[in-house]
């Protein structure tokens, strides 16, 4: 794919595929920098951005604006630029030494690789808080676990198909269990329950240290 793609998503949303090359949250950095008449909100996935769209307005007109947007506006918006999150980590989690022999490394070479790389949130999902950690230099790309637990602790700092998160709540989960952190990740009572959103950057830290 050499440039973005447009495409329907009922009579009030679209769907933006954007080059290979471009990455979904960076397109959606871009967008949000050059506010669109009759966009109401933008929200970025892995391979996707989703832009809704206020009632009565054109989605072929506002597609066309986008389109243009996107190809003018200056690369490299797609993140904060303030200082990276960071985030305190007891590597002490139940899959931290099978990760590692996934990965065909030490534990020691595992936490190193972790928390030796900025991370980028590349977009938020499956729980609210729940960020999808992307640091390609890490490689630290294991799958999940053959089976799901029924219940991971909010806090718990996990891997899965090259992706990063820490789990905002109690819930369901199969990623591999590296640690734990006490950070809180959704909260309501801050004005923006949510400590990271798509863009946002984050550095581990071993706990203690």
């Amino acid at each position: 794919m050499t440039e973005l793609r447009i495409r329907p998503a009922g009579d009030r949303a679209l769907l933006l595929e954007p080059p290979d090359l471009d990455a979904p949250a960076a397109l959606a950095g871009r967008l949000r920098e050059r506010p669109v008449d009759g966009v109401a909100d933008i929200l970025p996935a892995a391979r996707t951005v989703l832009v809704t769209l206020r009632p009565g307005t054109d989605p072929a007109a506002v597609a066309q604006v986008l389109r243009e947007a996107a190809a003018s506006a200056p690369r490299g918006g797609d993140g904060d630029r303030g200082e990276p999150i960071v985030i305190p980590v007891h590597y002490d989690g139940a899959d931290l030494t099978d990760a590692a022999r996934l990965l065909g490394i030490s534990v020691p070479e595992l936490i190193a690789r972790h928390t030796g790389c900025e991370w980028h949130c590349a977009f938020v999902g499956f729980a609210p808080g729940f960020g999808y950690l992307e640091a390609p230099r890490a490689n630290l790309t294991v799958p999940r676990r053959d089976q799901s637990r029924t219940a991971v602790p909010a806090g718990s700092v996990a891997l899965a198909g090259g992706y990063s998160a820490v789990y905002p709540r109690r819930s369901p989960g199969g990623w591999q269990l590296i640690g734990r952190a006490d950070t809180v990740l959704w909260d309501l009572t801050r004005p923006d329950p949510a400590l990271l959103r798509p863009g946002s950057r984050v550095r581990f830290t071993v706990a203690g240290r």
